[in-house]
């Protein structure tokens, strides 16, 4: 099938290499010239056949609105518009009234897999109406992992987005366990090579994971993370995770510690924030800021 996909950055750019690499066609965009195929939306469109399918690849809010707005100006009724990008799940529903006041579809689908999902795939988790997702089907083939996981029809318009949120929510927790227990290893005269204790609970173990994997893999390249700051961002997903727990009186109380716990890193050089800023930067490719020392 032929595919519109706007936004070609760490995310975009690998995810149009994989689908390429299925025997799909992409025409990519985005504001960078030397990433992009066309050079604007309109070429974009005009280069589908219709019934045309476009996946926004662009930051939350202001850059995701905007695309939306311009894209239910170009394209006909029957096309489809799936936003894959970290959007609000509150916003998919102004979007999907928005393109269907066109007879455009919308599709929301949180993406996870980072800088890896090239050659591994990509977790997806989708929500919109079933003929409208049966447009993308094969897109979403394209981009899974191999074998029958990885891959949801979620729900509605909005429940992709609302997965991954508390997708990355679970994340946050996670990761804050392992820094937590690196910290206090590090702390204890008695434990002499705290990377092979990570090491070593790689297999056996019930705490193994891909986490466990790349938290050794940030300390076989700075084994005390003496090379970076205690200082991790959040990408909004945590406060919105909290805020929907609030909404619905679901009980947080491991996930909200941890996202506040990125707050404390922005006060301290912590060192917990290091281990998740090691973390991040593993499985996403986020920035990460250089020690001070």
């Amino acid at each position: 099938m032929e595919l519109g996909l706007i936004g070609l950055g760490k995310m975009g750019g690998n995810m149009r290499e994989r689908i390429r690499r299925a025997g799909h066609t992409v025409i990519g965009y985005d504001r960078n010239a030397d990433l992009a195929d066309v050079h604007s939306l309109k070429d974009l469109v005009d280069g589908l056949k219709a019934p045309r399918v476009v996946w926004v690849m662009v930051p939350a809010g202001e850059a995701t609105q905007a695309t939306v707005e311009e894209l239910a100006e170009l394209l006909s009724p029957g096309d489809v518009v799936v936003d894959g990008g970290n959007s609000r799940w509150t916003d998919d529903e102004k979007h999907a009234e928005l393109l269907k006041a066109k007879g455009i579809g919308f599709v929301d689908c949180g993406v996870s897999g980072g800088v890896w999902g090239l050659e591994n795939g990509y977790a997806l988790m989708y929500g919109g109406e079933p003929e409208d997702v049966a447009k993308v089907q094969p897109v979403f083939d394209a981009l899974k992992p191999e074998g029958a996981f990885g891959s949801v029809h979620a729900g509605k318009v909005g429940a992709g987005h609302f997965a991954k949120m508390v997708h990355n929510g679970i994340e946050y927790g996670m990761m804050q366990a392992f820094a937590e227990g690196w910290e206090l290893l590090e702390a204890a005269p008695a434990v002499t090579d705290v990377r092979e204790v990570f090491r070593s609970w790689q297999e056996g173990t019930v705490i193994r994971s891909w986490l466990l994997d790349l938290a050794v893999r940030a300390l076989d390249d700075d084994e005390h993370l003496e090379k970076l700051r205690g200082w991790a961002a959040d990408s909004g997903e945590g406060r919105w995770t909290v805020e929907a727990a609030i909404d619905h009186a679901v009980p947080l109380p491991a996930i909200t510690a941890s996202l506040f716990a990125r707050f404390s890193s922005r006060q301290d050089d912590s060192p917990q924030m290091k281990m998740i800023a090691a973390l991040r930067n593993q499985f996403g490719g986020h920035a990460v800021e250089a020690s001070k020392k």
